[in-house]
């Protein structure tokens, strides 16, 4: 069993608990509300701002020319083409570049995008690859499974599907487990139990991002 096999293990109960989350069933068969998916638009974009800065972190600490280009080369995709398609993508829901640019992070993206970076530059590239790995390898995970399904009739859910079964995301994906399946093949039972700490945390947080995205979320007081 590899290391992300066993990080697989302690996390399949909560990315099951995705598939069946409302908002992403909503994807799934079409039915999900716009104003709902508006919401995701606009916080994955801050999201994706301060995911950037993640690889850029991964750079410095990776321990090779071949990991650090490959990080390298993720960080500029996401800068300069991954952000310019989410806001053409945007646009097809009404929401402008202005907008996309000046919406408030939410408690829930500032939490989660916060204790990335924070893991980012504190701990060392295998607790920053644990911590990252629930959004790169769980968006594939979901949108496999809602790829099964017939394709909502909605056009702009559909997409967001194909994206996410891209083999574009897909071999980023597996690229990135078989990193950490290389740093991690030689970890203390301690350093283990940390890293599945990591993986369990950033999942959880993608569960509440949905859940962020279906009920809405504002700052109080």
């Amino acid at each position: 069993m590899t290391p992300t096999d066993r990080l697989f293990q302690a996390v399949k109960d909560i990315w099951d608990a995705e598939l069946e989350h409302p908002f992403v069933a909503g994807l799934a068969d079409g039915s999900l509300d716009e104003e709902k998916f508006k919401r995701w638009v606009l916080q994955d974009y801050r999201y994706l701002m301060e995911f950037a800065r993640i690889f850029a972190w991964a750079v410095v600490k990776a321990d090779s020319l071949e990991s650090m280009a490959w990080y390298a080369k993720v960080l500029d995709l996401t800068l300069n083409t991954e952000m310019s398609l989410h806001r053409q993508y945007a646009e097809r829901f009404g929401i402008t570049s202005e907008q996309l640019e000046r919406q408030e992070m939410w408690p829930t993206t500032r939490a989660y995008t916060d204790f990335l970076l924070r893991i980012s530059a504190d701990g060392d590239m295998l607790d920053l690859l644990a911590a990252l790995l629930p959004c790169a390898w769980g968006y594939v995970y979901v949108a496999r499974h809602l790829g099964e399904k017939p394709p909502p009739a909605d056009d702009r859910y559909a997409e967001w599907i194909a994206q996410y079964t891209s083999d574009e995301f897909n071999d980023a994906a597996e690229w990135l487990k078989s990193e950490f399946n290389r740093l991690a093949a030689g970890a203390t039972p301690e350093k283990a139990s940390r890293l599945e700490e990591l993986f369990v945390l950033s999942s959880r947080y993608e569960w509440q991002f949905w859940e962020m995205c279906w009920t809405g979320e504002e700052w109080k007081p």
